[in-house]
């Protein structure tokens, strides 16, 4: 069987910013890590591997730093890693992005199983994981907690709804997105940081894709980012600062005074 893992590298959450220009985001100069829902289908992965031998290719598009993410994704255990990164796939939305990531899949495969985390933090759409089936026009199962079985060409798993959990039976080849429910994620290991380290990482560019079309990049998108604002607190706190016991009487005076003028408590009278 021949598994697929696709993975992004996104900044951390404190470090997120966005271009005002191009309402895109700003990913250079920032610390980045595998988006850590992507985790979860990289030991999906794995499992499949330690039960069936399984070969797993983990995919990611974005600069030349996202080797760190595929490096990483290696030491735990996947077997090899393609970079896709051009500045023409620069400004791609998630329907641009699902279409270069389904060429780069039809170009390194055929791939049995494909698997994505159920949506990157920073975009948090979900859309690229199907968007990608639709291209590939494969089945598509969102939201999968657990796999039953992996043979015989058919995948049996439930799938996390709003009421419960629906079982699911799906011909391959197929795409999964997964939930943290699937399992606890592995470290990597110090034997796999060092064959990792060793791993040569293809590159493919938009010149390397077979596509008959170069539907890619911001200009090929056709979700715009027309605004983009900052949320505001509508009311304003106040802040008090406590020293010693003097200014701790205060506080408690001025909270008391507080919670009485929003009849919340019923003030004492001296």
């Amino acid at each position: 069987m021949q598994i697929a893992v696709l993975i992004k590298q996104v900044p951390e959450t404190s470090n997120v910013k966005m271009d005002p220009d191009t309402g895109t985001m700003i990913r250079t100069g920032t610390e980045n890590v595998i988006n850590p829902l992507d985790l979860y289908a990289i030991e999906t992965a794995l499992k499949l591997k330690e039960s069936s031998g399984a070969a797993v290719t983990v995919i990611t598009m974005g600069p030349e730093q996202a080797r760190k993410v595929l490096k990483e994704a290696l030491s735990m255990g996947c077997d090899k890693a393609i970079l896709l990164s051009d500045r023409k796939f620069a400004g791609s939305d998630t329907w641009a992005t699902s279409y270069v990531l389904s060429r780069a899949i039809l170009d390194s495969g055929p791939y049995d199983l494909i698997i994505a985390g159920e949506r990157a933090t920073d975009g948090d759409t979900g859309q690229v994981g199907p968007g990608i089936a639709a291209w590939l026009d494969i089945p598509a199962v969102t939201f999968v907690s657990s796999i039953e079985s992996c043979v015989f060409s058919r995948l049996d798993c439930s799938r996390l709804i709003e009421d419960g959990y629906q079982k699911v039976s799906v011909a391959l080849p197929a795409l999964i997105t997964v939930v943290k429910e699937i399992g606890a994620v592995r470290l990597p290991t110090l034997k796999g940081k060092i064959r990792a380290r060793s791993t040569d990482i293809p590159v493919l560019t938009a010149d390397s894709l077979s596509a008959h079309k170069p539907l890619w990049g911001l200009a090929n998108s056709p979700t715009k980012v027309v605004k983009i604002g900052k949320a505001t607190v509508a009311r304003a706190g106040k802040r008090v600062t406590v020293d010693d016991k003097f200014t701790a009487d205060n506080a408690v005076d001025s909270l008391i005074t507080f919670l009485a003028g929003k009849d919340l408590i019923q003030k004492e009278s001296a």
